[in-house]
């Protein structure tokens, strides 16, 4: 009876404190600056597939392929799927005036799936020349590596007959890494905008009753790993453009009726009209209550796209009536502003 007591106690005081809060939280969708900045000034890309071996190095890369026992031409392949969807995924936004995969035999690379070191300038600016482009995507290197794991199970399979008999079922694994290298090379102010590794590993299991037929079940091994480079291209163009977040936000709910009403206007879509009540609280004679309402006001000039009016209002909040959340917010708008800076300067649509 004690512990059925204290759990109502419990639950009694958890809705207590729901209803209690002083504050609501909202989610609205701001845009974030592309994680490759590339300027605005940059119309024209060129994608560079560096990943095939020069000719000196191609003994070495063929040893590799075996050792990884790797498909015919399956890292070739896998490159070229990955510049196209590159190529397609920047294609669907209009942020470059052209791109277009390029060749250049003034590029040489060791193979073997390692990173192999920048192309000099000189010969950035050559290519750029050649193919009238401003800036090159480079695939650095593309590599795959595959480990096989092989077991036999006894299972139950049902004969001519219908009944059940022992069978042993042989099962082949391949795990398949995928190493993918990019840079990106800015011929205009001479930098490497981006240089980065991936690694993504695909999996692919065959089963049968015999090893053969286990092995011939992993023939879709192949088209999982080129739709996996496929997938690598289009999330690597991606970081060359902006983007969308939800953000969470609270806001005051509590310290007079008006606050109570705006709630429930803001629950219904109807921020302009929460703030109008928000804004008659402004030279309320209580601190915290006016605090609150400069906080709100911050909050709806967000919302509305205002962000330097918002930054003002946050800032009286706290300077004015030491609103402790209001401190916090101050610095989220700071950010905010400083990543719409280098937003402005990449081309929006």
């Amino acid at each position: 009876m004690k512990f059925i007591s204290k759990t109502v106690f419990c639950l009694g005081l958890a809705v207590m404190t729901f209803s209690c809060a002083t504050t609501n939280r909202l989610t609205l969708s701001v845009t974030e600056p592309a994680p490759v900045y590339i300027d605005k000034d940059i119309s024209q890309i060129g994608i560079l597939n560096r990943s095939l071996a020069t000719d000196e190095n191609q003994i070495l890369d063929k040893i590799d392929k075996i050792l990884s026992i790797e498909d015919k031409n399956l890292d070739e392949d896998g490159a070229n799927y990955t510049i196209e969807a590159i190529k397609n995924q920047l294609s669907r936004n209009n942020r470059f005036k052209s791109i277009n995969i390029i060749e250049s035999n003034k590029v040489e690379n060791p193979g073997l799936g390692i990173f192999p070191s920048a192309i000099p300038w000189n010969v950035i600016e050559e290519i750029c020349l050649e193919n009238n482009i401003d800036a090159i995507i480079s695939l650095s290197f593309y590599d795959t590596d595959a480990t096989i794991n092989y077991t036999t199970n006894t299972v139950q399979k049902v004969n001519a007959f219908g009944i059940k008999v022992p069978v042993i079922e042989h099962q082949a694994t391949i795990n398949t890494l995928i190493k993918i290298g990019f840079r990106v090379y800015d011929n205009q102010s001479k930098q490497i905008l981006d240089e980065i590794i991936v690694n993504q590993t695909s999996t692919s299991t065959g089963k049968g009753v015999n090893p053969t037929k286990a092995i011939e079940a992993l023939k879709g091994r192949r088209e999982a790993v080129l739709q996996s480079s496929t997938l690598l291209g289009q999330d690597y163009a991606l970081r060359t453009l902006p983007y969308k977040i939800r953000v969470s936000r609270d806001y005051y709910v509590k310290g007079t009726n008006n606050f109570e009403i705006g709630k429930r206007r803001a629950q219904t879509g109807d921020w302009d009209g929460a703030a109008q009540l928000w804004e008659k609280e402004l030279n309320n004679p209580k601190p915290k209550i006016a605090g609150r309402a400069c906080y709100n006001m911050a909050i709806i000039n967000e919302i509305n796209g205002n962000l330097e009016r918002a930054l003002q209002w946050a800032s009286k909040a706290y300077t004015d009536y030491n609103d402790k959340i209001a401190l916090r917010y101050v610095n989220i708008l700071k950010q905010r502003m400083r990543k719409n800076v280098i937003l402005n300067q990449q081309h929006q649509d």
